[in-house]
């Protein structure tokens, strides 16, 4: 049996050499605390085996369900390779030296944004955003911009992660490996 975790960073280096705009996105699927889901798509940015991590405003609806509700799914498809991942677990904050170390790297005017939005609220218009940016620039005209304490990272630590290959005549190839006492399982699924 190979490791999940190897197979999906040997699939995501494909995806990432295929020609495709945004290999990194992906759907984060989360439910409110009465189990209403959302989805939407987000960028992968760290994959190892503690888990996939990805990066937002703590004060967004994503936020607000993974905290009634700490469990997620990601969806990865990769159409040019006829490919999907499905990874499903629960969810933890990153640290913050992790989460630091992540908001070092990002473009500044990416840092500025992530101060300006107040993401999922209302604004009246795209000028509310741009404002919002213009008043960060003049706090922080030079020099490094720290991480807002509204701003982090979650890891998906996955439990199940299903891998999908594109067959013809709809034959595809479905592998689910599930985490059991710490060791993974690989079951073969109908398509």
């Amino acid at each position: 049996m190979i490791d999940p975790i190897t197979q999906f960073l040997a699939w995501f280096d494909d995806a990432q050499h295929c020609g495709l705009d945004e290999p990194t996105a992906m759907a984060l699927a989360t439910a409110d605390a009465t189990g209403r889901p959302s989805v939407r798509m987000v960028l992968l940015k760290h994959a190892d085996a503690r888990g996939f991590v990805f990066y937002t405003n703590l004060e967004s609806a994503k936020a607000d369900d993974l905290r009634a509700n700490p469990r997620a799914e990601l969806c990865f498809y990769w159409n040019p390779l006829g490919r999907q991942v499905r990874v499903t677990g629960p969810v933890e904050r990153v640290g913050d030296a992790e989460a630091d170390a992540y908001f070092a790297t990002r473009p500044r005017l990416s840092q500025i944004g992530a101060w300006a939005s107040q993401q999922s609220r209302p604004m009246q218009g795209y000028f509310d955003l741009e404002q919002a940016c213009a008043k960060v620039v003049l706090r922080h005209p030079l020099g490094a911009i720290p991480r807002p304490p509204f701003w982090s990272g979650y890891r998906v630590v996955p439990e199940r992660i299903e891998f999908w290959k594109q067959k013809p005549f709809r034959r595809h190839e479905r592998i689910l490996y599930a985490r059991v006492n710490g060791s993974w399982r690989e079951q073969w699924l109908y398509p």
